[in-house]
């Protein structure tokens, strides 16, 4: 009976609001999602005692959230919880219905969709067998015909990045670019992609572009600018 006294009691204090995640701090950059939408997915907007608290399931909840790319949870006896949040990074839009843009990180995945095109982020155009490749919902993956694109957006270096409006992917999946100045920019398969930025900086600082259309650095080190 004694035993089962002290459980009774050991149970009612860790259940006590004294022992309650009555402070629960957000730590990381999330400017793109509300503290209040990170502690509700934690599941603790309502205080719940820390002994009821499953640290990994709390964090996998927060991840699910559109703009989270990582989640960690902390429990601070007595009274505090940790949630430790990085953000992710959009790096291409895709445009959808009735004039929308779904903007995309690097796996692919719809961060969010808003009513205009993006300002900084560069435009992403996929051809697949049945024409253009439409984004997915919000916190969803777009096909995988995609990669070739993303992987190209996600790796573009500064000398031109700021150059670059529209990345397309053929059906077979090659890759141009389309500059601000009206330069198509062949680049072929998402392949040697280093060798082939520095071809395309290489010429943009150099040659004499006057006229041309179209570089090709689909081949590296044998790059050809037509015009």
């Amino acid at each position: 009976m004694a035993t089962a006294v002290i459980a009774a009691v050991v149970v009612a204090v860790l259940h006590s609001p004294v022992l309650s995640a009555r402070h629960v701090v957000v730590e990381g950059h999330h400017s793109r999602t509300p503290t209040a939408a990170i502690i509700s997915a934690a599941g603790l907007a309502h205080d719940p005692p820390l002994i009821d608290i499953d640290a990994g399931r709390a964090a996998a909840s927060v991840t699910s959230l559109p703009w989270v790319a990582s989640a960690t949870v902390t429990v601070d006896w007595p009274d505090s919880v940790v949630v430790r949040v990085t953000q992710r990074t959009p790096v291409a839009a895709v445009a959808g219905p009735a004039g929308t843009w779904a903007e995309l990180d690097r796996s692919g995945r719809t961060l969010e969709v808003v009513g205009a095109r993006p300002v900084g982020i560069v435009a992403l155009v996929v051809h697949g067998p049945s024409g253009v490749l439409a984004p997915a919902p919000v916190g969803r993956r777009v096909a995988p015909a995609a990669e070739p694109g993303l992987e190209v957006a996600a790796t573009l270096p500064p000398a031109f990045s700021g150059q670059v409006t529209t990345i397309t992917v053929a059906a077979a999946g090659t890759v141009d670019l389309a500059l601000n100045s009206g330069l198509t920019v062949v680049l072929g398969t998402a392949t040697q992609l280093h060798a082939k930025y520095e071809d395309i900086a290489a010429i943009i600082a150099g040659a004499p572009l006057r006229g041309a259309k179209e570089i090709d650095v689909a081949a590296p080190q044998s790059a050809t600018v037509d015009g």
